[in-house]
């Protein structure tokens, strides 16, 4: 009752900015209170690491409570000055140095590793999902490094985040890795705790990570990885090494392999001039209409997500000829400069509120942030337009169908266009609700078919196609319910269209 009065005197002396200002007051410390409560149910090592996540989350907090709206005014978004996106055959124009190992030296691969297979009907962390000739996404990972290791005779470390869903998995798989000629570390990103809506308090009562109790904790997206890599000691480790730069992706993105003319650009700056943050961005396609691009904002590179674009420019936002491309997540980071921003406690990431339904029905905000929004925090940051095969993501199987067909070739871990096929665009791949989980989709499949010359490819329904199928052109498969169609083995279909009980049409 006492807070009700205060606040109600609040708003009848300073008026609505005063009470809003006690009411965020007042949200903050019930929120610092229940934190408290819930250090209380640990001890030990378990309670430190919670301690150092709870501070994180206490200032993504503050600042959700302080956001009103959209954190862009439209007006003031410009476009990048010419030079601020540079294109990757410039860059890769100079050559390469004869020392490529003092560069290699310099470097470490940092995956984003916090992912579940789930949305692939998988169990467990996504990355050791097979995704070529019996490889996971981590096996193509390793190979890649260990030839770049065998190759220059350079010891180039792979460094895995993980999240508190992935992290005892991924621990117990690379055991096999051991005589592998690549050092592999890894951190654990924070835990942070859901809050319900209504109220904007943490909806778990404890720490626990058991039973009901585990759906009121999440990993806080990858705008995390500064604090948790920080935090873990793991970068001052490697700044000890000699360490320079981080190359992180996403680990299902297949294209996203160390560059030779991209770390050579960023170790050859002078030293005034010395470049943070390089972000790989890449023209956009029809595909690619909700990822985030740079824009000139206030001085500063920025990127802007689909999040932030107030309703009434979504639209613009999406169109192709005015915002031209996209964030790749390929992201060329500068140790120091991470090491520096986190002592000064001035990595300022816009807050993305991602609401949720629990099982129970219970409305959560899970408070976000992203990895590329930093790149306004760090010193001379550039975007490098590199081409597209650099950009391969794995989130669905009709990604899997195309780098498992003889589309890409495999060498080293590396997946590289076919030089059989004659155009270099990727097919565009359609497959149907029964393709959606990995194994139900392998047994579709009998073999994985021809496409070195397909330009489209829809399937539907209850659709399986035998061995050594050929698809060329446009080829749309559909099979209305409660009809089942098999496309025979030996199959050679070109521009056609297959619906109902297997009418074959031309195209």
């Amino acid at each position: 009752i006492r807070i009700s009065v205060e606040l109600h005197k609040g708003v009848a002396n300073g008026g609505m900015a005063q009470f809003q200002e006690m009411m965020r007051q007042q949200l903050e410390s019930s929120m610092h209170t229940e934190l408290e409560k819930l250090l209380d149910t640990t001890t030990g090592a378990e309670r430190e690491v919670s301690r150092k996540d709870f501070e994180g989350f206490k200032n993504l907090f503050h600042r959700f409570l302080q956001v009103k709206g959209p954190s862009i005014e439209w007006i003031k978004i410009q476009r990048p000055p010419e030079d601020s996106i540079q294109p990757y055959d410039k860059i890769a124009g100079r050559g390469l140095p004869d020392n490529v190992a003092d560069c290699l030296n310099k470097l470490v691969v940092v995956k984003l590793n916090g992912g579940l297979g789930t949305s692939m009907g998988c169990k467990g962390p996504k990355s050791l999902i097979s995704v070529r000739n019996e490889n996971t996404f981590l096996d193509l990972t390793v190979q890649q490094i260990e030839h770049l290791n065998k190759t220059y005779n350079t010891d180039v470390p792979l460094v895995l985040m993980n999240s508190f869903n992935t992290d005892e998995d991924t621990k117990k798989i690379l055991q096999k890795y051991t005589h592998h000629r690549v050092k592999i570390h890894t951190f654990n990103q924070s835990k942070y705790p859901r809050i319900n809506k209504e109220s904007l308090l943490p909806v778990s009562t404890n720490l626990s990570m058991n039973g009901q109790s585990a759906e009121g904790w999440y990993p806080p997206g990858h705008g995390d990885i500064y604090a948790s890599f920080y935090n873990s000691g793991l970068l001052e480790q490697l700044i000890a090494q000699g360490k320079e730069y981080i190359f992180l992706s996403n680990i299902d993105n297949l294209g996203a392999t160390v560059d030779l003319h991209i770390l050579h650009h960023l170790v050859s700056q002078p030293n005034g001039k010395r470049c943070e943050f390089i972000m790989e961005v890449t023209d956009k396609t029809r595909a690619d209409v909700k990822g985030g691009t740079l824009i000139q904002y206030e001085g500063k590179l920025r990127l802007l997500e689909i999040a932030q674009v107030p309703k009434a420019h979504v639209d613009e936002f999406k169109s192709v000829s005015k915002f031209k491309i996209f964030n790749t997540n390929n992201l060329w980071i500068s140790l120091a400069a991470i090491k520096k921003l986190q002592e000064q406690k001035a990595m300022d990431l816009e807050v993305i509120v991602n609401p949720k339904t629990l099982d129970g029905g219970q409305n959560v905000v899970q408070l976000e942030t992203a990895v590329g929004a930093a790149i306004k925090c760090f010193d001379n940051a550039l975007g490098i337009n590199v081409p597209r095969s650099r950009f391969l993501p794995v989130k669905t199987t009709s990604d899997l169908l195309l780098v498992m067909s003889n589309l890409y070739s495999l060498d080293a871990g590396s997946l590289t266009m076919s030089p059989r096929r004659e155009f270099p665009t990727t097919p565009h791949v359609k497959l149907g609700s029964s393709f959606t989980k990995v194994q139900e989709y392998l047994t579709r499949f009998e073999s994985i078919p021809d496409m070195l010359e397909l330009d489209h490819l829809t399937v539907s329904g209850d659709v399986t196609l035998g061995k050594n199928v050929s698809l060329k052109g446009t080829v749309i498969i559909i099979a209305n319910h409660g009809d089942r169609i098999d496309i025979p083995a030996g199959s050679m279909l070109e521009n056609k269209i297959v619906s109902g009980n297997l009418r074959i049409m031309d195209h």
